[in-house]
């Protein structure tokens, strides 16, 4: 299991736009991934559950990757969050 802790540094946190991109970037991955805030967690490769947290600028959320292509999840969920979040 690999994961990334990272802090929201977007002035919107985690909204429509940026939301949909990586749930679509997450999406073409094999292994399971849940974002979690706090007690909050949900399917990484769900819009509807991510957006439903409303993580806000400053907070910070976990990405947990589990699954045979966890490495290159975790890579392009690390670039993907520090490019766009």
């Amino acid at each position: 299991m690999k994961e990334i802790i990272y802090t929201i540094k977007d002035p919107l946190g985690i909204h429509a736009r940026p939301a949909g991109l990586l749930v679509k970037n997450l999406q073409r991955f094999e292994s399971t991934i849940t974002i979690s805030r706090g007690d909050d967690s949900c399917n990484g490769k769900k819009l509807l559950a991510l957006m439903k947290m409303r993580v806000k600028t400053g907070e910070t959320i976990s990405l947990k990757c589990e699954g045979a292509d966890e490495d290159a999840v975790a890579h392009a969920a690390k670039s993907f969050l520090s490019e766009n979040l």
